[in-house]
C-alpha cells in the first residue's frame, strides 16, 4: 500500500523584529532629551560655567545650540537619503568608505558605552546626597548603582513605546521644577532687578568663554541619537528631522534661559562669588529662596529621576547600535535576538548591562569614588568620541552630496556641512583642550582617556581592512541599504 504524499512542513515564522511605525516626533524627542540629563547639567555643570566664565555664560549655551543647529541641517537632510538604521556609522560609510564607517561604529559603542556606564556613578552619588538631604543618612553608592542596572535593564526589555511614556513623565518632571525655580525668580524680580547683561558683547567676549564653550557643548551630547530609532519611527522622512532640529532648540534654548534665570536670582555682581563658594549648593539655595525649602527637597529627587531617565536613553541607544552590528555580522548573531511579544533588543540590553555591571563593580572593588572616577573618567572618553562622530558625520554628509545625484540646495548640502565642520573642529579642540574640566585628573590620566578615542577609530578601521581581505562578504554588505528602502539619491558604492 503506497503511502499518500505528505504536505510540505509549514514555513517557519519569520523572526520578531522592532516595533516599526511605533515612534513620534514627540517619543524620539523625549529619548534625546532625556539623554541629556537638563536638569542635572543645569544644576551640576551650570555653575562651573558661571564661575568660568561669568554672567556671559547664558550666551555659550546659545553658541553651542547654534553650532549644532547648523551640523542638523547636513545631517537631517542626509537622513533622507539613508535608510540604513546604525545611524552614525552608516552616514560615515556612505559619506567616507567602509573603513571609516568601521571606525565610526567601535567609537559609537565606546561613546554611547561611556556616557551611559559612568553616569551609574552618578545615579550612586546623588542618591547619597538626596539621602543625606532629605533624610539626614549616609548610604552606600554601590547597592544603588547595582539596584539602576537592573532597572534600566527592565525598562530596556519593554517595548520601546513604554520606555518613551517613561521618559516622558521624568522629563516633564525635571524640566518642570526648573521652570519652577525660574518662575519664581522672574515674578519676584531677581535680587536687584532682570538684566540682559549676559547677552552683552563685553561679557560674552571674556576668556573664560572658552570653558563655558566647552561646558556647553559637552551638556548636547546624545541629541543626534535620533538616527538611531529609525526603523522604529513613524514616517523617518520626517520624523527623525522634526526630532532633531526640535531637541538641539529645546536644549539650546531651555539652558540659556534656566542658567540666565540663576544669574538672575543672586544678581550679575554676586552669582559668580556665590557660585564659587558653593557650586554645587548654587541652584539649590535659589530654588529655597524664590520657591520654598519643599522645591529643593522635590529637585534632590527629581536629580535622581533625571539621571535615570538618561540612563534609560543611552541604554536604548546602546542597543539599538548593538542590535546593527550584529546584523552587520561584526558582533555575535545572538545579540542580536529581538523579543517576540515586547519586539525589543532584549538580549542586546542584557549584554550592555552586564557589561556595566562589571565596569561598576570593578571601580567599586578598587576603592573609586563613585563621581569623580567613575563618572567622570569613564563619561569623559565617551563625550569626546560623540563629538568626534559628529565631526566625521559633518564631513561626511558634505562628501557624499558631492558625489551623489540629489535635488538638494546648496545650503543643505554645502554651506551648512562646511561650517559645522568648522564650528565642530573648534568644539572638540575647546573640550580637549579643558579636559580637566570633565575628568577632574591630572595629565596622564587625561592623556590616557583622550587618546582612547583616536585608537578605538584606528581599531575600528583596522579591522575593516581585515574584513576587506579575509570576509569580504561582510565587508560589502556592511552600512548596506535594507531591502525596501528607496533612498532619495543614487550615489556610488562605498568604498
Amino acid at each position: 500500500m503506497s503511502v499518500p504524499p505528505q504536505p510540505p512542513p509549514p514555513p517557519h515564522p519569520a523572526a520578531p523584529g522592532l516595533r516599526a511605525g511605533t515612534l513620534t516626533t514627540a517619543d524620539i524627542s523625549f529619548f534625546v532629551v532625556s539623554a541629556a540629563a537638563p536638569l542635572t547639567v543645569m544644576a551640576g555643570v551650570a555653575p562651573i560655567a558661571i564661575m568660568l566664565g561669568g554672567i556671559g555664560a547664558p550666551a555659550g549655551y546659545l553658541l553651542a545650540g547654534i553650532t549644532l543647529t547648523v551640523f542638523a541641517v547636513g545631517f537631517t537632510t542626509m537622513s533622507r537619503h539613508v535608510g540604513h538604521g546604525g545611524g552614525f556609522y552608516a552616514y560615515i560609510t556612505r559619506g567616507l568608505g567602509r573603513p571609516a564607517g568601521m571606525g565610526a561604529a567601535l567609537l559609537a559603542m565606546l561613546g554611547y558605552n561611556g556616557m551611559e556606564i559612568g553616569v551609574y556613578g552618578l545615579l550612586g552619588s546623588a542618591s547619597q546626597d538626596t539621602a543625606l538631604a532629605l533624610f539626614g543618612v549616609e548610604i552606600p553608592w554601590l547597592p544603588v548603582s547595582l539596584a539602576g542596572l537592573v532597572l534600566i535593564w527592565y525598562l530596556g526589555y519593554r517595548s520601546i513605546d513604554f520606555g518613551a511614556k517613561v521618559l516622558g513623565v521624568l522629563l516633564v518632571a525635571e524640566t518642570g521644577i526648573l521652570l519652577l525655580l525660574a518662575g519664581g525668580v522672574l515674578l519676584d524680580g531677581g535680587a536687584s532687578g532682570l538684566t540682559l547683561d549676559s547677552f552683552t558683547p563685553a561679557n560674552v567676549a571674556v576668556p573664560g568663554m572658552a570653558a563655558v564653550l566647552a561646558c556647553a557643548f559637552a551638556a548636547f551630547t546624545g541629541f543626534e541619537s535620533t538616527a538611531i530609532y529609525r526603523r522604529e519611527a513613524c514616517d523617518p522622512r520626517r520624523t527623525i528631522p522634526r526630532a532633531t532640529f526640535i531637541a538641539v532648540a529645546f536644549l539650546g534654548l531651555f539652558y540659556a534661559f534656566i542658567v540666565w534665570t540663576v544669574i538672575q536670582a543672586y544678581g550679575s555682581d554676586k552669582v559668580v562669588q556665590a557660585a564659587t563658594d558653593d557650586a554645587g549648593g548654587l541652584f539649590f539655595a535659589a530654588i529655597t529662596t524664590y520657591v520654598g525649602g519643599w522645591a529643593a527637597d522635590l529637585m534632590h529627587v527629581l536629580i535622581v529621576s533625571s539621571v535615570i531617565a538618561s540612563l534609560l536613553a543611552f541604554h536604548n541607544a546602546i542597543n539599538r547600535y548593538t542590535l546593527s552590528l550584529t546584523e552587520e555580522g561584526l558582533l555575535p548573531p545572538v545579540l542580536g535576538r529581538i523579543h517576540p511579544r515586547h519586539r525589543s533588543p532584549y538580549l542586546a540590553g542584557a549584554a550592555q548591562t552586564a557589561v556595566g555591571a562589571v565596569v561598576v563593580a570593578g571601580f567599586a572593588l578598587a576603592g573609586a569614588d563613585p563621581y569623580t572616577q567613575l563618572l567622570l573618567w569613564v563619561n569623559t572618553p565617551g563625550m569626546i568620541g560623540l563629538m568626534a562622530l559628529q565631526l566625521l558625520a559633518a564631513a561626511a554628509v558634505l562628501c557624499y552630496f558631492r558625489r551623489a545625484r540629489h535635488q538638494e540646495g546648496v545650503w543643505r548640502t554645502v554651506v551648512a556641512p562646511v561650517a559645522a565642520i568648522a564650528l565642530l573642529g573648534a568644539a572638540l579642540a575647546l573640550v580637549t583642550a579643558n579636559v580637566e574640566l570633565f575628568s577632574g585628573a591630572g595629565t596622564g590620566t587625561n592623556i590616557v582617556l583622550v587618546s582612547l578615542v583616536p585608537a578605538v577609530f584606528v581599531l575600528g578601521v583596522a579591522l575593516a581592512l581585515r574584513l576587506r581581505r579575509t570576509r569580504p562578504e561582510v565587508y560589502a554588505r556592511f552600512a548596506a541599504e535594507p531591502e525596501g528602502e528607496t533612498p532619495a539619491a543614487r550615489e556610488p558604492a562605498t568604498r
